[in-house]
Protein backbone atom coordinates (compact mmCIF):
# COMPACT_ATOMS: atom_id res chain seq x y z
CA UNK A 1 0.00 0.00 0.00
CA UNK A 2 1.48 3.32 -0.81
CA UNK A 3 2.52 5.60 1.77
CA UNK A 4 0.43 8.89 2.01
CA UNK A 5 2.07 11.81 3.46
CA UNK A 6 -0.36 14.90 4.06
CA UNK A 7 0.70 17.78 6.00
CA UNK A 8 -1.64 16.52 8.60
CA UNK A 9 0.32 13.26 9.19
CA UNK A 10 3.63 15.87 9.33
CA UNK A 11 2.36 17.80 12.15
CA UNK A 12 1.28 14.72 13.84
CA UNK A 13 4.63 13.13 13.39
CA UNK A 14 6.09 16.40 14.95
CA UNK A 15 3.74 16.72 17.72
CA UNK A 16 4.50 13.00 18.81
CA UNK A 17 8.15 13.79 18.88
CA UNK A 18 7.53 16.74 20.97
CA UNK A 19 5.39 14.56 23.13
CA UNK A 20 8.43 12.65 23.61
CA UNK A 21 11.11 14.49 24.24
CA UNK A 22 8.36 16.21 27.07
CA UNK A 23 7.85 12.91 28.46
CA UNK A 24 11.84 12.19 28.55
CA UNK A 25 12.20 15.71 29.87
CA UNK A 26 9.74 15.39 32.37
CA UNK A 27 11.67 12.15 34.02
CA UNK A 28 15.31 14.02 33.73
CA UNK A 29 13.90 17.20 34.58
CA UNK A 30 15.78 18.63 37.47
CA UNK A 31 13.70 21.49 38.11
CA UNK A 32 10.62 19.49 38.56
CA UNK A 33 12.38 16.79 41.07
CA UNK A 34 11.96 17.05 44.50
CA UNK A 35 15.25 19.60 44.84
CA UNK A 36 17.94 18.48 47.16
CA UNK A 37 20.56 20.71 48.58
CA UNK A 38 24.20 20.72 48.68
CA UNK A 39 25.73 17.59 47.15
CA UNK A 40 22.76 15.58 46.71
CA UNK A 41 21.50 18.54 44.39
CA UNK A 42 24.96 17.74 42.14
CA UNK A 43 24.64 14.61 42.22
CA UNK A 44 21.52 15.12 40.38
CA UNK A 45 22.80 16.95 37.91
CA UNK A 46 25.68 14.65 37.56
CA UNK A 47 22.97 11.97 36.85
CA UNK A 48 21.79 13.73 33.43
CA UNK A 49 25.13 12.60 31.63
CA UNK A 50 25.88 8.94 30.60
CA UNK A 51 29.50 9.14 31.03
CA UNK A 52 31.14 6.27 33.33
CA UNK A 53 32.95 6.74 36.21
CA UNK A 54 36.07 5.15 34.66
CA UNK A 55 36.19 7.84 32.11
CA UNK A 56 35.45 11.22 34.27
CA UNK A 57 35.66 14.27 31.84
CA UNK A 58 37.48 17.12 32.93
CA UNK A 59 38.55 18.65 29.70
CA UNK A 60 35.85 21.22 29.45
CA UNK A 61 38.21 23.55 27.53
CA UNK A 62 37.85 20.93 24.49
CA UNK A 63 34.98 19.55 24.67
CA UNK A 64 32.07 18.59 27.69
CA UNK A 65 29.57 15.79 27.34
CA UNK A 66 26.03 16.42 26.72
CA UNK A 67 23.19 16.11 28.80
CA UNK A 68 21.48 13.50 27.36
CA UNK A 69 18.19 14.94 27.58
CA UNK A 70 19.90 17.03 25.05
CA UNK A 71 21.41 14.26 22.91
CA UNK A 72 18.42 12.23 23.15
CA UNK A 73 16.74 14.94 20.99
CA UNK A 74 19.42 15.35 18.69
CA UNK A 75 18.80 11.50 17.76
CA UNK A 76 15.20 11.51 17.91
CA UNK A 77 14.73 14.98 15.54
CA UNK A 78 17.79 13.82 13.33
CA UNK A 79 15.09 10.23 12.88
CA UNK A 80 11.95 13.01 12.16
CA UNK A 81 14.17 14.36 9.02
CA UNK A 82 15.48 11.27 7.61
CA UNK A 83 11.72 9.67 8.12
CA UNK A 84 10.88 12.73 5.71
CA UNK A 85 13.65 14.73 4.09
CA UNK A 86 10.58 16.84 2.16
CA UNK A 87 10.43 20.49 2.66
CA UNK A 88 7.12 20.00 3.80
CA UNK A 89 8.55 18.39 7.14
CA UNK A 90 11.37 20.05 7.23
CA UNK A 91 9.72 23.63 7.57
CA UNK A 92 9.12 22.47 10.57
CA UNK A 93 12.83 23.88 12.20
CA UNK A 94 12.64 27.11 10.57
CA UNK A 95 10.61 27.99 13.94
CA UNK A 96 12.74 25.65 15.95
CA UNK A 97 15.83 27.97 14.55
CA UNK A 98 14.30 31.10 15.42
CA UNK A 99 13.00 29.80 18.94
CA UNK A 100 17.10 28.19 19.86
CA UNK A 101 18.23 31.70 18.87
CA UNK A 102 16.02 33.70 21.09
CA UNK A 103 16.82 32.00 23.96
CA UNK A 104 20.58 31.58 24.08
CA UNK A 105 20.45 35.45 22.93
CA UNK A 106 18.41 36.08 26.23
CA UNK A 107 20.32 34.36 28.26
CA UNK A 108 23.53 36.33 26.85
CA UNK A 109 22.07 39.33 27.27
CA UNK A 110 21.30 39.56 23.44
CA UNK A 111 18.40 40.74 20.93
CA UNK A 112 17.73 37.78 18.97
CA UNK A 113 18.64 39.47 15.85
CA UNK A 114 22.48 40.26 17.17
CA UNK A 115 22.86 36.65 17.20
CA UNK A 116 23.72 34.42 14.65
CA UNK A 117 23.66 30.60 15.27
CA UNK A 118 27.00 29.24 13.73
CA UNK A 119 29.30 26.04 13.59
CA UNK A 120 31.44 27.12 16.73
CA UNK A 121 33.69 29.27 18.06
CA UNK A 122 35.98 29.04 15.02
CA UNK A 123 33.46 29.98 12.42
CA UNK A 124 32.45 33.08 14.24
CA UNK A 125 36.13 34.20 14.96
CA UNK A 126 36.55 33.43 11.06
CA UNK A 127 33.87 35.74 10.07
CA UNK A 128 35.13 38.83 12.58
CA UNK A 129 38.62 37.37 10.71
CA UNK A 130 37.72 37.77 7.37
CA UNK A 131 34.78 40.01 7.30
CA UNK A 132 36.10 43.74 8.57
CA UNK A 133 37.53 45.97 6.13
CA UNK A 134 41.00 47.13 6.43
CA UNK A 135 43.68 49.33 4.92
CA UNK A 136 47.37 48.69 4.33
CA UNK A 137 48.99 49.46 7.30
CA UNK A 138 46.28 49.13 9.61
CA UNK A 139 47.11 47.57 12.77
CA UNK A 140 45.11 44.61 15.12
CA UNK A 141 45.97 44.19 18.79
CA UNK A 142 45.82 40.84 20.44
CA UNK A 143 46.23 38.70 23.18
CA UNK A 144 49.62 36.69 22.45
CA UNK A 145 47.00 33.25 24.69
CA UNK A 146 44.41 33.59 22.15
CA UNK A 147 43.59 30.65 20.59
CA UNK A 148 44.85 29.97 16.97
CA UNK A 149 41.60 30.84 15.64
CA UNK A 150 42.14 34.51 17.27
CA UNK A 151 45.60 34.53 17.17
CA UNK A 152 47.22 32.55 13.65
CA UNK A 153 44.21 33.43 12.04
CA UNK A 154 44.65 37.28 12.10
CA UNK A 155 48.63 36.63 11.06
CA UNK A 156 46.87 34.69 7.83
CA UNK A 157 44.79 38.12 7.02
CA UNK A 158 47.87 39.98 8.00
CA UNK A 159 50.04 38.72 5.03
CA UNK A 160 47.34 38.72 2.73
CA UNK A 161 46.46 42.72 2.92
CA UNK A 162 49.55 44.12 4.51
CA UNK A 163 47.93 44.57 7.85
CA UNK A 164 50.29 44.68 11.32
CA UNK A 165 49.48 42.12 13.97
CA UNK A 166 50.33 43.50 17.75
CA UNK A 167 50.92 40.68 20.02
CA UNK A 168 50.46 41.94 24.31
CA UNK A 169 52.25 39.10 26.78
CA UNK A 170 50.89 39.71 30.11
CA UNK A 171 52.41 38.49 33.63
CA UNK A 172 51.29 35.01 34.34
CA UNK A 173 49.66 36.66 37.55
CA UNK A 174 48.70 40.21 36.87
CA UNK A 175 49.01 42.62 39.54
CA UNK A 176 45.59 44.28 38.72
CA UNK A 177 43.40 44.76 36.06
CA UNK A 178 44.19 48.50 35.33
CA UNK A 179 48.28 46.98 35.32
CA UNK A 180 46.46 44.58 31.78
CA UNK A 181 44.48 47.40 30.56
CA UNK A 182 47.64 49.26 30.89
CA UNK A 183 49.77 47.02 28.88
CA UNK A 184 46.76 46.68 26.05
CA UNK A 185 46.79 50.25 25.93
CA UNK A 186 50.06 51.60 25.52
CA UNK A 187 50.22 49.18 21.99
CA UNK A 188 46.97 51.39 20.43
CA UNK A 189 47.68 53.86 18.54
CA UNK A 190 45.71 55.73 15.73
CA UNK A 191 45.93 52.58 13.16
CA UNK A 192 44.96 50.53 15.43
CA UNK A 193 41.45 49.24 14.35
CA UNK A 194 40.62 45.66 15.98
CA UNK A 195 41.19 44.72 19.94
CA UNK A 196 40.62 40.96 19.15
CA UNK A 197 41.28 38.46 22.65
CA UNK A 198 39.99 35.72 24.22
CA UNK A 199 38.22 36.41 27.63
CA UNK A 200 39.39 32.81 29.27
CA UNK A 201 43.15 31.81 28.05
CA UNK A 202 42.51 27.52 27.11
CA UNK A 203 46.24 27.18 27.82
CA UNK A 204 46.65 29.51 31.46
CA UNK A 205 43.31 29.75 32.84
CA UNK A 206 44.10 33.40 33.18
CA UNK A 207 40.98 35.73 32.62
CA UNK A 208 41.21 39.16 31.35
CA UNK A 209 38.99 42.18 32.36
CA UNK A 210 36.96 41.99 29.48
CA UNK A 211 34.20 44.97 30.46
CA UNK A 212 37.07 47.23 30.93
CA UNK A 213 39.30 46.27 27.33
CA UNK A 214 36.22 46.88 25.64
CA UNK A 215 35.57 49.97 26.96
CA UNK A 216 38.76 51.62 26.37
CA UNK A 217 38.59 50.18 22.79
CA UNK A 218 35.17 51.69 22.48
CA UNK A 219 36.53 54.89 23.42
CA UNK A 220 39.24 54.93 21.18
CA UNK A 221 37.15 53.90 17.82
CA UNK A 222 38.66 49.96 17.85
CA UNK A 223 36.23 47.13 17.32
CA UNK A 224 36.49 45.31 19.76
CA UNK A 225 36.24 40.94 19.26
CA UNK A 226 35.91 38.91 22.05
CA UNK A 227 36.43 34.66 22.12
CA UNK A 228 34.37 33.48 24.88
CA UNK A 229 34.51 29.96 24.10
CA UNK A 230 35.91 29.70 28.09
CA UNK A 231 32.76 31.42 29.16
CA UNK A 232 29.87 30.43 27.46
CA UNK A 233 28.14 28.33 29.46
CA UNK A 234 30.69 28.47 32.94
CA UNK A 235 29.86 32.74 33.77
CA UNK A 236 26.60 33.95 33.47
CA UNK A 237 27.31 36.20 30.46
CA UNK A 238 25.98 40.00 29.77
CA UNK A 239 27.37 40.74 26.04
CA UNK A 240 25.51 44.07 26.50
CA UNK A 241 27.17 44.90 29.64
CA UNK A 242 30.56 43.43 28.56
CA UNK A 243 30.24 46.52 25.95
CA UNK A 244 31.96 44.04 22.92
CA UNK A 245 31.10 44.65 19.39
CA UNK A 246 31.35 41.07 18.95
CA UNK A 247 31.87 37.84 20.86
CA UNK A 248 31.53 33.83 19.41
CA UNK A 249 31.36 30.81 21.56
CA UNK A 250 30.76 27.23 21.06
CA UNK A 251 27.88 24.75 22.55
CA UNK A 252 29.70 21.78 22.58
CA UNK A 253 32.45 23.50 25.13
CA UNK A 254 30.98 24.62 29.08
CA UNK A 255 27.22 25.14 27.65
CA UNK A 256 27.37 21.10 27.12
CA UNK A 257 25.15 21.06 24.15
CA UNK A 258 24.65 19.70 20.88
CA UNK A 259 28.11 19.61 18.46
CA UNK A 260 28.73 21.83 16.08
CA UNK A 261 26.37 24.89 17.19
CA UNK A 262 27.77 28.09 18.26
CA UNK A 263 27.33 31.70 18.37
CA UNK A 264 28.35 35.03 16.96
CA UNK A 265 26.69 37.83 18.63
CA UNK A 266 27.37 40.88 16.88
CA UNK A 267 26.10 44.06 18.47
CA UNK A 268 23.51 45.92 17.06
CA UNK A 269 25.19 48.59 14.62
CA UNK A 270 28.28 46.99 13.77
CA UNK A 271 26.84 43.90 11.48
CA UNK A 272 26.58 46.05 8.11
CA UNK A 273 30.52 46.76 8.16
CA UNK A 274 31.28 43.26 8.30
CA UNK A 275 31.38 40.95 5.19
CA UNK A 276 29.82 37.35 5.30
CA UNK A 277 32.09 34.49 4.96
CA UNK A 278 29.57 31.82 3.61
CA UNK A 279 27.11 32.50 0.89
CA UNK A 280 24.15 30.32 1.27
CA UNK A 281 20.52 29.64 2.57
CA UNK A 282 19.42 28.81 5.91
CA UNK A 283 15.74 27.92 6.67
CA UNK A 284 13.90 30.76 5.02
CA UNK A 285 17.40 33.44 5.67
CA UNK A 286 19.12 33.92 2.40
CA UNK A 287 22.30 36.41 2.59
CA UNK A 288 21.51 40.10 1.27
CA UNK A 289 23.93 42.89 2.51
CA UNK A 290 21.47 45.03 3.30
CA UNK A 291 20.29 42.83 6.44
CA UNK A 292 21.44 44.94 9.11
CA UNK A 293 21.78 42.48 12.04
CA UNK A 294 23.85 39.56 13.13
CA UNK A 295 21.75 36.76 10.83
CA UNK A 296 23.83 37.57 7.45
CA UNK A 297 26.19 35.52 9.00
CA UNK A 298 23.70 32.45 9.39
CA UNK A 299 23.71 31.55 5.97
CA UNK A 300 26.10 28.67 5.52
CA UNK A 301 23.68 26.28 3.63
CA UNK A 302 22.58 22.90 4.98
CA UNK A 303 22.33 22.49 8.67
CA UNK A 304 22.31 19.59 10.85
CA UNK A 305 18.57 20.93 12.09
CA UNK A 306 17.98 18.35 15.52
CA UNK A 307 21.42 20.01 16.34
CA UNK A 308 19.89 23.20 16.32
CA UNK A 309 16.67 22.28 17.69
CA UNK A 310 18.09 20.86 20.84
CA UNK A 311 20.05 23.85 21.20
CA UNK A 312 16.97 25.64 22.37
CA UNK A 313 16.75 22.39 25.36
CA UNK A 314 20.10 22.68 26.36
CA UNK A 315 18.94 26.38 27.45
CA UNK A 316 16.20 25.57 29.43
CA UNK A 317 18.38 23.57 31.38
CA UNK A 318 20.86 26.32 31.97
CA UNK A 319 17.94 28.14 32.81
CA UNK A 320 16.88 25.41 35.19
CA UNK A 321 19.82 24.99 37.24
CA UNK A 322 20.05 28.96 36.75
CA UNK A 323 23.53 30.37 34.87
CA UNK A 324 24.53 32.27 38.05
CA UNK A 325 24.37 29.19 40.08
CA UNK A 326 26.26 27.20 37.91
CA UNK A 327 28.86 29.87 37.71
CA UNK A 328 29.42 29.77 41.48
CA UNK A 329 29.67 25.84 41.51
CA UNK A 330 32.54 25.87 38.92
CA UNK A 331 34.47 28.42 40.74
CA UNK A 332 33.74 26.21 44.38
CA UNK A 333 35.29 23.03 42.42
CA UNK A 334 38.07 25.16 40.46
CA UNK A 335 38.97 26.32 43.78
CA UNK A 336 38.98 22.84 45.52
CA UNK A 337 41.07 21.56 42.76
CA UNK A 338 43.52 24.36 42.86
CA UNK A 339 43.99 24.34 46.33
CA UNK A 340 44.69 20.22 46.36
CA UNK A 341 46.57 20.69 43.89
CA UNK A 342 48.93 22.79 44.89
CA UNK A 343 48.99 20.48 48.68
CA UNK A 344 49.90 17.50 46.23
CA UNK A 345 53.08 19.93 45.21
CA UNK A 346 52.31 20.85 41.80
CA UNK A 347 52.93 24.43 40.64
CA UNK A 348 49.92 26.68 39.54
CA UNK A 349 49.85 28.01 36.15
CA UNK A 350 46.34 29.50 36.68
CA UNK A 351 45.91 32.24 39.31
CA UNK A 352 44.50 31.15 41.98
CA UNK A 353 41.99 34.45 42.88
CA UNK A 354 38.36 33.42 41.06
CA UNK A 355 38.43 37.60 39.72
CA UNK A 356 41.53 36.83 37.56
CA UNK A 357 40.29 32.63 36.21
CA UNK A 358 37.67 30.73 35.41
CA UNK A 359 37.20 27.43 34.97
CA UNK A 360 40.48 26.50 33.39
CA UNK A 361 43.04 24.88 35.92
CA UNK A 362 46.59 24.23 34.80
CA UNK A 363 49.87 22.92 36.63
CA UNK A 364 53.29 23.02 35.39
CA UNK A 365 53.95 20.07 34.26
CA UNK A 366 57.82 19.59 31.79
CA UNK A 367 57.07 19.10 28.72
CA UNK A 368 58.87 15.82 28.09
CA UNK A 369 56.57 14.39 31.30
CA UNK A 370 52.82 15.54 30.07
CA UNK A 371 51.66 12.94 27.76
CA UNK A 372 53.05 10.25 30.54
CA UNK A 373 51.05 11.94 32.84
CA UNK A 374 47.67 12.42 31.22
CA UNK A 375 47.53 9.13 29.77
CA UNK A 376 48.42 8.30 34.07
CA UNK A 377 45.23 10.44 35.08
CA UNK A 378 42.92 8.54 32.61
CA UNK A 379 44.07 4.83 32.73
CA UNK A 380 44.81 5.03 36.13
CA UNK A 381 42.50 7.69 37.74
CA UNK A 382 39.92 7.68 35.08
CA UNK A 383 39.82 11.26 34.61
CA UNK A 384 40.06 12.79 31.30
CA UNK A 385 42.35 15.92 31.11
CA UNK A 386 44.60 17.64 28.47
CA UNK A 387 48.26 18.42 28.12
CA UNK A 388 47.47 21.71 26.89
CA UNK A 389 49.53 24.62 28.81
CA UNK A 390 51.01 21.63 31.28
CA UNK A 391 48.52 19.15 32.67
CA UNK A 392 44.70 21.31 32.14
CA UNK A 393 42.07 19.92 34.34
CA UNK A 394 38.44 22.21 33.73
CA UNK A 395 35.87 21.03 36.39
CA UNK A 396 32.03 21.39 35.93
CA UNK A 397 28.77 21.10 37.39
CA UNK A 398 28.71 17.15 36.46
CA UNK A 399 31.75 17.00 38.01
CA UNK A 400 31.68 16.28 42.15
CA UNK A 401 34.05 17.15 45.37
CA UNK A 402 34.85 13.03 44.91
CA UNK A 403 35.76 13.73 40.96
CA UNK A 404 37.98 16.82 42.41
CA UNK A 405 39.53 14.86 45.13
CA UNK A 406 40.39 11.72 42.49
CA UNK A 407 42.50 13.95 40.05
CA UNK A 408 44.21 15.64 42.68
CA UNK A 409 45.32 12.41 43.87
CA UNK A 410 46.08 11.24 40.85
CA UNK A 411 48.71 14.37 40.53
CA UNK A 412 49.63 13.79 43.59
CA UNK A 413 51.06 10.13 42.94
CA UNK A 414 52.77 11.56 40.60
CA UNK A 415 55.00 14.47 42.52
CA UNK A 416 58.44 13.34 40.66
CA UNK A 417 57.06 13.60 37.18
CA UNK A 418 55.19 17.10 37.51
CA UNK A 419 57.97 18.28 39.69
CA UNK A 420 59.58 21.53 37.31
Amino acid sequence: MPLSVTRRSVLQQAGAVAAFAGTYGAIQNIARAQTPSGEDYWELVRRQFIFPESAVPMNCANLCPTFQSVADKVATLSRVVDYDVSFNNRAQFNDTLKASRAKVAAQIGAAPEEVALVRNTSEGNSVITNGLDFRAGDEIVIWEQNHVTNNEAWDIRAKRFGLKVIRVSVPRVPESDEQVMELFAKVCSDRTKVLSFTEVSNVSGLKLPAKKLAAMARDRGIYCHVDGAQSWGVAALDVHDIGCDSLAASAHKWFMGPKEIGILYVRNGRAPEIWPNTIGYTGDIKVELELENALKFETLGQRDDAAVAALGETADLHEQIRPERIQARVTELASLLKEGLKDAGATLVTPESPAMSGGVVVIEVPKANQKAVADAMYTQFGIAASTSGGLRLCPHIYNTRAHILRAVKGVASMRDLVKV
